[in-house]
């Protein structure tokens, strides 16, 4: 069973993602409200497994709310929902550890879809906003944001995880990745928290940042 929270200030929109998840057998949802400060209080009563986030909300919004959530709660994983395909809302929400990004105007049968994949720890974003996304990496690779790693932690990567982290700077899903290494989705996501660990990195969004930054995206990976 996963455990919803839906975060949106628009009541007929909210309601309708409730009703919608809530008939949905593998779903949850533990609550519904309007803003992030209301989000914040809902957690800590009954934490879910994933935020369905809003970016524009009333008092808080999605984007602050967000990088509260995560440094309290890193365990919960948001996905951000916007009918704005904005360049600032991506780079913030990424930023700060959110684990997708889609549009509102998806189907209930992409929504559930890309529930299920967070929860399993694939990272979702629409194809329209991917190419903005490589984007931001590249920028953020460039800015005071770029992630900084000890080299001597990135020299005690193995032959394996060295070639998980170009795979996932490279934008690849766990599934994808899997079928590249001919490795299982679990030992792909086994290594990628191991590599995080070494890394001392919060999430693949950070560890594909550095992998840009680094250069180590550009490395070939392809057997000899």
């Amino acid at each position: 069973m996963i455990n919803i929270l839906i975060a949106d200030d628009q009541e007929l929109l909210r309601q309708s993602l409730l009703i919608i998840l809530k008939n949905t057998p593998d779903f949850r949802v533990t609550d519904a409200v309007a803003d992030g400060r209301e989000v914040i209080r809902s957690v800590r009563n009954e934490k879910p497994d994933i935020i369905l986030m809003d970016i524009r909300m009333p008092v808080m919004d999605g984007v602050v709310c967000t990088q509260i959530i995560k440094e309290q709660y890193p365990e919960i994983k948001i996905i951000i929902l916007t009918t704005f395909d904005d360049d600032k809302y991506v780079f913030d929400a990424l930023k700060y550890g959110a684990s997708g990004y889609l549009l509102k105007g998806i189907s209930v049968t992409e929504l559930s879809n890309a529930i299920r994949k967070v929860y399993n720890g694939t990272a979702i974003i629409n194809e329209e906003v991917t190419s903005k996304v490589v984007n931001l990496f590249s920028q953020m690779a460039k800015s005071n944001l770029a992630i900084e790693v000890d080299e001597s932690m990135a020299k005690n990567l193995r032959e394996n995880e060295m070639k998980i982290v170009v795979l996932v700077g490279r934008g690849y899903s766990n599934k994808e990745i899997a079928a590249k290494l001919d490795l299982s989705e679990g030992t792909v996501r086994n290594t990628l928290s191991t590599i995080l660990s070494k890394l001392e990195l919060r999430d693949r969004t950070q560890l594909a940042i550095w992998a840009v930054q680094t250069g180590t995206v550009n490395q070939n990976i392809e057997k000899s």
